[in-house]
């Protein structure tokens, strides 16, 4: 993503681009969502989540303990992306004779955001795969969200309301030097409306869970 902002003609010498190249990091929220989504719906698809809750009945502690286990995942995936992130812009800059500045304070707020982002977007999963059992059916729903019917939705409600949705809150966490006139909410707005809905997600996920028959 960084190297296709540069390749399509980015300045390396305007500041706000290098802001632009670490948001690439919430990209790796993608793959943290589908392997939050495998946690849960890739035991129902091979049945092997049976197996677990006899060998640990209290299932809310088994959901626990997947969001716990996955949010660190993402947290690891999103502090693998933020490194290649700081390795690819440090060189594209290097090689266009750009300035880099790694001690500039939205550096690390869109660091720190992408990674938080990466941690939301793997409950998040977890809650869909318990929703939804069947691991395409998740997987396809869940990418056709973020892909298609969020990107309608979000024309079809205007921006005022867009904001609110899961992949725009991302966006808006992605970016600390997002400019008003951008129609999205502040990081720290998006960061807790992401929160919301891993909250929320993680909620349905133990209550589903529970009152479930997997046998």
């Amino acid at each position: 993503g960084i190297s296709g902002l540069i390749a399509s003609g980015g300045n390396v010498h305007d500041p706000a681009l290098q802001a632009r190249a670490f948001s690439h990091v919430g990209l790796a929220a993608i793959f943290t969502l589908v392997f939050g989504i495998l946690a849960v719906a890739g035991e129902y698809s091979r049945g092997t989540i049976t197996d677990t809750f006899l060998s640990f009945p209290g299932r809310r502690s088994v959901i626990a303990a997947k969001l716990v286990a996955y949010g660190a995942v993402g947290a690891a995936a999103g502090l693998v992306s933020a490194g290649v992130a700081l390795l690819v812009t440090a060189a594209w800059w290097s090689a266009k004779g750009g300035t880099f500045h790694l001690s500039a304070a939205d550096t690390w707020r869109t660091l720190a955001g992408g990674v938080a982002a990466n941690v939301a977007f793997a409950a998040i999963g977890v809650g869909v795969g318990a929703l939804v059992r069947s691991l395409v059916a998740a997987v396809a729903a869940t990418l056709a969200w973020i892909a298609v019917v969020e990107g309608i939705t979000g024309q079809l409600i205007g921006p005022g309301l867009a904001r609110w949705l899961p992949f725009y809150a991302s966006e808006s966490l992605d970016r600390a030097s997002l400019t008003p006139a951008s129609g999205l909410l502040p990081q720290w707005g998006g960061g807790l409306v992401l929160l919301g809905y891993a909250a929320a997600f993680a909620a349905a996920a133990v209550l589903i869970t529970l009152k479930r028959d997997v046998t």
